[in-house]
């Protein structure tokens, strides 16, 4: 990894690189979507042996019942027990956060309730590189099974064994074996073999995040996740350890950006070193490639500038293994913290119950990471007696004319 000195001008520099990858992401997901939009299963069919060198029109689209049952009777033991662990505690922080039914009065004879309505269809992302990410099944398919969603339709590219295991012990049925930009356009607008959807979940690589983004006019998304980034912040600790968790990132795309932000000169080596000494341990990875290209190590000036940087950055993920409780304050925008230097992101990523779809590009300045309620609707209900439309008819009436809404105040004018 390069180390750099945090100056107003490498600043610009690397938000300049993250900003030209995501324009040509849209460009290419642009022209992905339409095609799929226009053409429907051709498309789809087209691009996905194109891009993934699956001949759909052999395999077929969607994945048997039979075959899933099967993976997970062969199921080890061993992917069974951690595939039980991890939903068991995605599931506890997923009910924890489902939004609740609440009734209020604020006027006499006013009642304001909320009902809590799970979205009726949505589309789960499970990126599938080398390997299908089980753990994003999980984060996406346990909350929305905590919020009440009937249909859940899975797609992912490259669906392996240990992918249908995980379904099956999740009760998932449905699951295609097509991704990118294509499996999106597919859900979002639906094709012959891809019934279309309400809403769509899960990260994915820069193609996919800006697919999502492209149709979300169309279909709700739940938010930009990927590629993924990391920050760690420390001054001082554990070198190897603080090198592991930004290879743990680094390693999901050659375009993963990690970044170790310090003021400390000696120890922005001594993670370089370490850095260079787990990737020759490591086997082949897009880390050797992110490291160097997506990633850095920055030395900045004082803490309060480093912080300064972290929140404009406004990373995927972000670790503070020293001093946590006195940085934590400083934090104003991150899609999860970890703090300490035992949180190693894997945790987060697979098994301590925070969902790890979590905001990149800088939109953890704007919203927090996947939660249940992102798969439900809230209701507003409004029950307005005899007694209450007295209480509010004279000001509503009042205001509507202010605003030259005439038939608004004439809607109140005549129940008098």
């Amino acid at each position: 990894m390069k180390i750099i000195k945090l100056t107003a001008a490498s600043e610009k520099k690397l938000f300049k690189a993250r900003k030209l990858r995501d324009a040509e992401a849209e460009r290419i997901a642009t022209e992905i979507v339409a095609d799929v939009r226009k053409r429907g299963d051709k498309a789809l069919f087209a691009w996905t042996e194109k891009l993934d060198g699956t001949d759909l029109k052999k395999d077929g689209v969607w994945i048997g019942e039979k075959e899933i049952s099967a993976a997970g009777r062969t199921a080890g033991k061993e992917l069974t027990k951690a595939v039980e662990h991890a939903v068991r505690n995605v599931r506890r922080v997923a009910k924890q956060q489902l939004p609740k039914a609440w009734s209020i009065e604020t006027d006499d004879g006013v009642r304001i309730s909320q009902r809590v309505e799970p979205i009726e269809s949505i589309g789960c992302y499970i990126p599938g590189g080398s390997f299908a990410l089980v753990s994003t099944l999980i984060m996406t398919a346990v909350p929305a099974q905590v919020a009440g969603v009937k249909d859940i339709a899975v797609v992912c590219p490259r669906p392996n064994a240990a992918l249908l295991a995980a379904a099956n012990i999740l009760g998932v049925k449905k699951i295609a074996r097509i991704g990118g930009a294509q499996a999106i356009g597919a859900l979002a607008y639906g094709t012959k073999n891809v019934p279309r959807v309400e809403k769509i979940f899960g990260p994915g690589n820069q193609f996919v995040t800006a697919a999502k983004q492209i149709v979300s006019n169309d279909c709700a998304i739940d938010l930009p996740a990927g590629p993924t980034e990391a920050i760690v912040y420390a001054n001082r600790g554990n070198a190897r350890w603080i090198a592991a968790d930004l290879l743990a990132q680094a390693e999901h795309a050659k375009d993963a950006g990690s970044f170790f932000v310090t003021t400390s000169g000696n120890l922005a080596r001594e993670v370089k070193r370490e850095v260079g000494w787990l990737l020759d341990e490591l086997p082949a990875s897009p880390a050797r490639v992110s490291t160097l290209t997506s990633g850095a190590i920055v030395v900045a000036p004082n803490a309060s500038a480093a912080f300064e940087f972290i929140n404009r950055f406004a990373p995927e993920h972000l670790s503070l293994p020293e001093n946590a409780n006195e940085l934590l304050p400083r934090v104003r925008a991150a899609g999860t913290v970890f703090a300490g230097p035992l949180g190693a992101q894997p945790l987060g990523d697979y098994m301590s119950g925070s969902n790890h779809v979590l905001p990149t590009g800088g939109w953890a300045r704007r919203r927090g990471g996947l939660s249940t309620g992102d798969f439900v609707k809230c209701i507003s209900v409004q029950t307005i007696s005899a007694r209450g439309f007295a209480k509010l008819a004279d000001d509503v009436v009042t205001l509507a004319k202010a605003e030259g809404l005439h038939a608004h105040a004439k809607a109140i004018e005549v129940r008098r």
